[in-house]
């Protein structure tokens, strides 16, 4: 096997990229850019921002959501003109058993509960982080004694309320 990078790989390589971006050249990292930073604008003036003509930037465009770069678009809402800045909090789980039914019926509860707005699966200390939204501790106290506290497997859990939210991004570095 050769594992040779070519020139699309060493560049990736350089961003910080997987080296399976080779498929994608400046123009599709400066479209991804681009579009992260602004998901609403027009073709045309992403075709404007990249220097391509519109239909060259559709189609690629395109190629991007096809091939599972673009996942969708979304608005980002303000939590506090919503009512539901009041509190960020971080929680810890520690589950009874690692086991593949108990992580199974763990993934499946936390999908139903809108207030869990991630779900990560780690390895060390604890298995899993969530990141909820509440409107105060009163509400959060409610949700751990309803929902958190009762999903599947649950053994132990430590939360962080968030004090100051330093930054808060859903943008990938993408080095252009």
């Amino acid at each position: 096997m050769d594992f040779t990078l070519n020139s699309g790989d060493a560049q990736n390589k350089s961003l910080g990229l997987a080296p399976n971006l080779a498929d994608l050249d400046r123009i599709d990292l400066r479209i991804l850019d681009v579009l992260q930073r602004e998901g609403r604008l027009s073709n045309l003036k992403l075709a404007e921002a990249v220097v391509l003509s519109p239909t060259a930037v559709l189609a690629r465009v395109q190629r991007l959501s096809r091939d599972g770069y673009i996942l969708g678009y979304e608005a980002r809402l303000n939590p506090a003109q919503l009512g539901a800045a009041g509190m960020l909090v971080f929680v810890e789980v520690l589950l009874d058993r690692t086991t593949p039914n108990v992580f199974e019926a763990f993934k499946a509860a936390v999908q139903m509960h809108a207030e869990i707005m991630e779900c990560h699966m780690l390895a060390g200390g604890f298995d899993d982080l969530l990141k909820t939204r509440m409107a105060d501790m009163q509400a959060y106290r409610n949700f751990a004694g309803t929902v958190l506290w009762q999903l599947p497997g649950v053994r132990e859990t430590r939360t962080y309320a968030v004090m100051e939210e330093v930054k808060s991004t859903t943008r990938l570095a993408l080095g252009v």
